[in-house]
């Protein structure tokens, strides 16, 4: 799995994570929904993507967009 596929899929996890906490807990989860698709957003953007960061450093080989 390359660093493009790991970032993609952590942040569809946690897009589909604060739904279902939104629904079943509360609806101060659907903030975490923004925050992370204001966060893609700015990674598309400026290319700065503490996930990809993160990621980089636990190994995964970086793709074509966060090298």
């Amino acid at each position: 799995m390359t660093l493009d596929r790991a970032v993609m899929m952590f942040a569809g996890f946690m897009i589909l994570l604060s739904l279902a906490l939104g629904i079943w807990v509360s609806g101060w989860w659907y903030l975490l929904t923004a925050f992370v698709g204001v966060n893609l957003i700015q990674a598309s953007v400026t290319g700065f993507c503490p996930a990809a960061m993160v990621m980089k450093k636990l190994g995964i080989r970086p793709g074509n967009a966060f090298q």
